[in-house]
């Protein structure tokens, strides 16, 4: 039996709920899933089936979603973000990170939250949804990767300000980012011997030492020294030209040295369908690549489609390990 992928609800006053609801009919069968929320909190006149355990979403019929219930005592409003809401968004997380340790789900997918809303109505205590499942799981450290057909891409720095990036970006830090992208790629994404891209910090990859020395320094030793231990691994290439198609071919994930380097060109080359994946998790997360937009939330306009690729990544990542 396939077991479902445990979709969060989100912030539920983004729009996190209606897009649920659209990738159920756009997918059908397709993807076995189930909603984790508040039923109360989903569109108007919503067709969905109240399941008692992840089990039961494999018999919902394709046009109904199948909601695994989880109450939070008040209602939302769509566009009016709800610190009161916080602590339910937050234990929905959680719940569906142990569906799946407790072997009942395949792989949780989240809808996005507002760390501001969680931090104001709960003390949410971490960046972002990230660092929360890593707290969850008990590791460390993990990779945000940004997938979508053409392009996958890991900074190896994420939120923090650009003048932070050459102090917090180690040589520890890249080799771990590096390997854990390698794991990852390898075990749910089928690639036998990844091929990955290192881009460089500085302008052309620091020309030389023209334009910085991070590269020569540490950098391509560090690269040097993984490919004896069987890495494909290319660089540091210079940032700006290693993102058009040709080259772009000649790899299969990008590893750069801070957020906008890495987010820029995939949000570029697939604003719509990109994914969120977390390596180096015990279990699969998959979000869609985009925020709560409160500003349209409610109002219909909300694309599913990258909620409907990281559902189908999710299930597929599943099936790798499987």
């Amino acid at each position: 039996m396939t077991l479902p992928v445990a979709l969060t609800c989100g912030d539920p006053a983004g729009i996190g709920p209606e897009l649920a609801v659209a990738a159920r009919r756009a997918l059908g069968e397709a993807v076995v899933f189930f909603w984790l929320g508040d039923p109360a909190h989903l569109p108007a006149g919503t067709a969905y089936d109240e399941i008692a355990d992840p089990v039961g979403a494999a018999a919902v019929p394709a046009g109904r979603l199948p909601v695994l219930p989880h109450r939070f005592g008040l209602p939302a409003v769509a566009g009016r973000p709800d610190p009161r809401l916080a602590q339910g968004v937050i234990d929905v997380i959680a719940r569906a990170v142990a569906l799946v340790q407790g072997g009942t789900a395949a792989a949780v997918c989240t809808a996005p939250i507002s760390k501001k809303v969680l931090k104001d109505g709960a003390g949410f205590a971490f960046p972002g949804h990230t660092e929360f499942l890593a707290h969850l799981a008990g590791v460390d450290q993990v990779v945000m990767m940004l997938a979508c057909p053409a392009l996958r891409v890991v900074p190896a720095t994420i939120h923090i300000a650009l003048k932070d990036v050459p102090n917090l970006l180690t040589p520890a830090l890249l080799e771990r980012t590096l390997r854990i992208t390698d794991a990852g790629l390898r075990r749910d994404f089928g690639l036998a011997v990844p091929r990955i891209a290192v881009a460089g910090l500085n302008p052309h990859a620091g020309e030389g030492g023209m334009m910085g020395h991070e590269e020569m320094d540490w950098i391509a030793p560090l690269v040097a020294r993984l490919r004896q231990e069987g890495f494909d691994l290319k660089g540091p290439m210079p940032p700006d030209t290693m993102f058009h198609a040709a080259a772009r071919a000649g790899y299969d994930a990008a590893v750069c040295m801070y957020h906008d380097q890495a987010l820029i060109p995939i949000k570029t080359i697939d604003f719509d369908g990109g994914v969120n994946v977390t390596l180096g998790l015990p279990f699969i997360r998959t979000s869609p690549d985009h925020g709560t937009a409160f500003d349209i939330a409610g109002k219909g306009i909300a694309r599913p489609d990258s909620l409907i690729a990281a559902l189908r990544m999710a299930q597929d990542m599943a099936a790798r390990r499987r």
